[in-house]
């Protein structure tokens, strides 16, 4: 699956669901122009905060990435610990959603060398999330001994992610 069309269609379902423009992509209401026009205002004005998954399966990625989209919320992907660190770096993220068994660089490490830029001024501080599938408490204590703020576990679930998320991040249209 193509990244690029996917996040082509993720945009389209936000604007639909936002309802800040309904013309052309099949809605069947038509919002008046003045709405549409303070909506659209509104939009470009106020930046969704920037979720950087690091994750390397791709039924993970898209479940994961259209969740964020639902929830308005900018993404941008890493399949590995060494994409992130490089990601990181270029433009810092608000948040990271961190998978822990990845090939190449593992979570716990990246999180470690994510930490450490942090600690050396390289990187400005944000949350970094462990999302995995392993939930024994040992998984979590070594989740958090590497520097994560918080553990999930897969499979994702909507209301938990967003529940979780909204503990650091003001998530669009939501409220706190």
């Amino acid at each position: 699956m193509e990244t690029i069309s996917f996040k082509s269609a993720v945009a389209a379902n936000w604007l639909r669901m936002s309802g800040t423009s309904s013309q052309g992509l099949g809605g069947n209401k038509t919002m008046p122009a003045e709405i549409d026009s303070r909506s659209a205002k509104l939009a470009a004005s106020i930046e969704p905060p920037v979720v950087l998954l690091v994750e390397d399966n791709q039924i993970n990625q898209v479940v994961a990435l259209e969740f964020l989209a639902v929830m308005g919320l900018r993404s941008r992907l890493a399949k590995n610990g060494l994409e992130a660190l490089a990601s990181a770096k270029a433009s810092p993220p608000d948040l990271v959603l961190m998978d822990i068994q990845m090939p190449g660089m593992d979570g716990l490490e990246c999180t470690r060398q994510l930490r450490e830029m942090q600690r050396n001024g390289q990187l400005p501080a944000f949350p970094i999330l462990a999302l995995t599938a392993h939930a024994l408490e040992s998984d979590i204590a070594a989740s958090m001994a590497a520097g994560m703020d918080e553990h999930l576990t897969k499979p994702l679930d909507f209301v938990a992610l967003r529940s979780r998320l909204g503990r650091w991040l003001a998530l669009p249209g939501l409220k706190s």
